[in-house]
């Protein structure tokens, strides 16, 4: 008798990971750390400005003598004399993260990022649904009370 698998949630992480390692590693990225922590690694000044496109490795050959990859960025085209200029230290920065001279040189293109809109804050709670809540709750403390009071409309609008 063949028990049934358990049901259980599964990160979506999981799911989509085969996916995407496919159309990342066409692009040269081995994961999507790097893209996922681009602010990280290159600083909040140039990534504000610039995001990797495409790691481009050389042609396997002599193991030896292998030349480092380059790093293709798109860059804003007012920001493009900056990043530029801020190579080397994107360079040390991006093969620090590698922990091996991985990337040679960075090539730029001059293209609008895609922005990636930040999700709007919910509003605040309900004043009056927050009072109600603190005034039903037994507790001597005034401020711990209308603390719990938000915490309980805040749920409650959920």
């Amino acid at each position: 008798m063949n028990k049934a698998p358990r049901s259980f949630p599964r990160p979506l992480s999981e799911l989509l990971g085969a996916t995407l390692s496919d159309t990342l590693k066409s692009q040269g990225f081995a994961s999507a750390e790097m893209l996922a922590r681009w602010a990280e690694i290159a600083g909040p000044e140039v990534a504000a400005h610039s995001e990797p496109i495409r790691i481009s490795w050389p042609r396997r050959g002599n193991e030896e003598t292998a030349e480092p990859a380059t790093l293709v960025l798109r860059v804003e085209g007012p920001a493009a004399i900056e990043i530029q200029h801020l190579s080397a230290v994107i360079l040390e920065r991006v093969n620090r993260f590698f922990g091996w001279q991985a990337i040679g040189r960075i090539a730029l293109r001059q293209a609008p990022l895609r922005r990636r809109s930040k999700p709007a804050a919910p509003p605040p709670p309900d004043p009056a649904v927050a009072t109600g809540i603190a005034d039903t709750l037994p507790i001597e403390d005034a401020a711990l009370r209308q603390a719990l009071g938000r915490l309980g409309a805040a749920i409650k609008r959920k």
